[in-house]
């Protein structure tokens, strides 16, 4: 897929999020395009409330923007932690996410993101992996998704599902590889020094 321009990423934060489920998409996107003095992504994240959000471990994270008055994401991401088991009875959060994973033009689940991205109906027909100790609560909030529990990540085009926690950082250079190209996704990983990046061989249909 051809680059569109600076492409705007939302981040979802919320209290108990998982650290790293969304501080490693943050990085990926904002990285990206470094190298060359470009800027490819407008990355910010995004939270019910303007005061600071507790992640887990009691780190504190001021949102950019709320819930209320966020720019409209090109990607949305969804990140996970032991606040979604919360969250996913929270019927404006989950309704602000269907209402803008409609507009976006793609949507992304780190961890157990999957579940809320699943209250909002959003993984319906869809294959969706996960953190692997939370599969069983997958299959019993999303029971027409195909859960695949041996995928790092799952592409279903539109929607993009992650397995646990470090497993978002290969999401988003999976994405980043989509939009702009494998080069841009193996230089963003060379700046992070993350070794571990194998391209698009977890692809779901390869």
């Amino acid at each position: 897929m051809e680059s569109m321009g600076m492409r705007r990423v939302g981040i979802l934060i919320f209290d108990e999020v998982e650290v790293l489920d969304f501080c490693g998409p943050f990085e990926v996107f904002a990285v990206t395009g470094r190298s060359n003095d470009e800027q490819s992504f407008d990355v910010f994240t995004v939270a019910k409330k303007p005061e600071p959000v507790v992640a887990r471990n009691g780190l504190s994270v001021n949102p950019r923007w709320t819930i209320n008055d966020c720019p409209q994401p090109d990607i949305l991401v969804v990140p996970g932690g032991f606040g979604t088991r919360r969250e996913i009875h929270n019927q404006a959060l989950v309704g602000w996410i269907k209402e803008t994973a409609g507009a976006a033009e793609l949507v992304m689940s780190v961890c157990t993101g999957s579940l809320l991205l699943a209250k909002a109906g959003l993984l319906d027909g869809l294959s969706a992996t996960t953190h692997w100790a939370a599969m069983d609560l997958l299959r019993e909030v999303a029971p027409r998704t195909t859960v695949c529990p041996d995928k790092q990540f799952v592409d279903n085009g539109r929607v993009l599902t992650s397995a646990g926690i470090s497993a978002g950082i290969d999401l988003s250079l999976h994405v980043v590889a989509r939009l702009l190209g494998g080069d841009a996704a193996a230089e963003t990983a060379r700046r992070m020094e993350y070794k571990h990046w194998k391209g698009s061989q977890y692809w779901l249909n390869e």
